[in-house]
């Protein structure tokens, strides 16, 4: 059964900054919009926004983040108004609290609901479980790696046909080695600082500034690194502190307290990932708790980038160890800079190696074509299950 012909999507996701969720909003309101349907996205709003009109998508701006009960009650009237005047055809909840809005406005409209688990959240008590759970109760949840669909099955015991993973995607267009022109790499190569002589080995994290992601663990590492008498490295910090100015500022002090400021730079949001992979040697994903899937990880295996990540979550299915990079135990500063002294004595050629090897694997396995197509199959699911 293919989407009908006069199918409109609504999601719902607090806003369209940057992100894995956000990014995949996009992707799958692109690819309706190329299967001959309509994609409006609920949001606060954000830099991403643009992209979503530029490929004829609709905003409806409304503060579906906000965690204030009467502001929820306040949303699902909005999207209940939305719903009803645009004729949406399925409502798609990526995230907790707006997911309460959604769900009470798809069933005021009787309209199929779907969700996305795109995090592992915390459950220390009944009523966080009872709040996580909103996740799960509508027709279908979409699991964005199998890790995911583990979980989501042992915390919320739901019937396991109920829950469908579906790995999230990396567009092959954007992130293509042979489409990168000189002069992008170089643009970020003069705005970084980053010399071409090959004498550094240069390591890339990239990702919002979160304690979560494990930066303090990396700049521990990188300092027992020059302990040991090397400083032929660089890594670059590439993220957003999304307002978190006070974590910034302790990573600051962390990097001048170890003399590490030629080491490690904080480098804020860059609008050029594919570009700043190219600029890496290695890439770095070191998140300290488990990752529902973990994108930073797989969008520099696609660019041919071998990956050191945390062996935990999701990131130990996306990163094959000692073939397409290394996975290492989380928050273990002595095991990073192990991990990465290895990859810098392996030279220039046996990175590249294994930074082919990962690109094969990822851009099998992590195509964002093949992400929206199954989206859009589940769709179909559910729309004929319903009367």
């Amino acid at each position: 059964m293919p989407l009908p012909p006069d199918f409109t999507l609504l999601q719902v996701v607090p806003e369209l900054e940057t992100g894995g969720a956000e990014q995949t909003t996009i992707d799958v309101a692109r690819a309706v919009i190329e299967a001959g349907g309509k994609a409006l996205v609920a949001t606060r709003g954000g830099r991403m926004a643009a992209r979503l009109v530029s490929d004829g998508g609709r905003l409806a701006q409304m503060p579906v983040h906000a965690k204030n009960p009467l502001a929820v009650l306040g949303n699902a009237a909005r999207l209940t108004e939305l719903i009803q005047r645009e004729a949406v055809s399925l409502v798609h909840a990526r995230s907790r609290m707006p997911a309460f809005s959604a769900l009470w406005a798809a069933r005021a409209t009787r309209r199929p609901f779907v969700t996305t688990y795109h995090g592992i959240y915390s459950a220390g008590s009944t009523p966080k479980r009872w709040f996580n759970a909103v996740m799960t109760r509508g027709d279908l949840v979409i699991a964005n790696s199998e890790y995911t669909r583990r979980h989501i099955l042992a915390e919320h015991h739901v019937d396991p046909a109920k829950v469908v993973a579906i790995p999230r995607g990396v567009d092959l267009d954007r992130f293509n080695p042979a489409w990168i022109t000189p002069d992008r790499i170089e643009a970020l190569r003069r705005a970084w600082g980053v010399g071409e002589d090959g004498r550094r080995t240069v390591f890339l994290m990239a990702g919002r500034l979160s304690p979560v992601k494990g930066h303090a663990t990396v700049i521990e590492a990188a300092r027992r690194i020059r302990e040991q008498g090397r400083d032929e490295f660089l890594v670059l910090v590439a993220g957003d502190d999304q307002g978190r100015t006070g974590y910034r500022e302790a990573l600051a002090r962390q990097i001048d307290e170890a003399g590490l400021s030629d080491h490690v730079r904080l480098l804020g949001h860059c609008d050029d990932m594919p570009a700043a992979y190219l600029v890496a040697d290695v890439a770095i994903a070191a998140r300290t708790t488990p990752e529902a899937f973990g994108r930073t990880a797989v969008e520099p295996q696609v660019m041919g980038r071998p990956v050191i990540a945390s062996d935990c979550g999701a990131q130990s299915e996306t990163v094959v160890d000692r073939v397409s990079g290394w996975l290492v135990p989380p928050g273990e500063p002595e095991a990073w800079a192990q991990a990465m002294t290895q990859a810098m004595d392996l030279g220039p050629g046996r990175r590249l190696a294994i930074g082919q090897a990962g690109m094969n694997r990822a851009r099998q396995l992590y195509r964002n074509d093949a992400m929206c197509a199954a989206t859009l199959a589940a769709y179909e699911r559910v729309l004929e299950a319903r009367p």
